[in-house]
């Protein structure tokens, strides 16, 4: 008997060995390798890409994708999608016109003064604060106001099982 479960766990072994490995795309494998980000949720791009059909057309990114390197702009690189309808609601189905997302390296950053796509490079400040400057015009990029606003808002919902900040904030210490 024991010969037998010691087939089957050599089996499944051997399984789990030669299964096939995920393979991770070029793509991706360059994604990961960024540390700084340049282009924000709220900032105003420009398309650079000759080859695109939305060339040279600007608009404010909505979404950016920091695993696939992708950033998806308000009115740009519009496609089609389909909504399923549903026959028993009475709701027929749909086509409606959806932003898609497009490479991170196919914008540019618009610089703030001449309103033209400009690369950016990071300075400090007196004060110690980071910021963005153009290197076009040499202009500050300020942070998009839309940052500081949460984008999946803090839950406020306060359940019997949460600690009540007068319990919270006692001294319990004495030392």
């Amino acid at each position: 008997m024991s010969g037998v479960s010691s087939i089957t766990g050599r089996m499944r072994l051997m399984k789990i060995l030669m299964a096939p490995k995920k393979k991770i795309k070029p793509q991706q494998r360059e994604a990961e390798k960024k540390t700084r980000w340049n282009i924000l949720r709220g900032d105003l791009v420009q398309v650079i890409r000759r080859g695109h059909d939305e060339f040279g057309k600007q608009g404010t990114v909505l979404n950016v994708n920091r695993k696939a390197d992708r950033v998806t702009i308000q009115g740009v690189n519009l496609g089609k999608m389909f909504l399923k309808g549903d026959p028993q609601q009475g709701i027929k189905g749909s086509t409606i016109m959806k932003e898609r997302s497009m490479h991170y390296s196919n914008v540019n950053l618009v610089d703030p003064v001449t309103g033209l796509p400009t690369r950016v490079y990071r300075k400090y400040l007196e004060d110690g604060g980071k910021v963005r400057v153009s290197k076009r015009s040499g202009a500050i990029i300020p942070r998009p106001e839309i940052l500081s606003v949460r984008k999946r808002p803090v839950s406020q919902h306060v359940g019997d099982k949460d600690t009540a900040d007068s319990d919270a904030w006692e001294v319990t210490y004495q030392g």
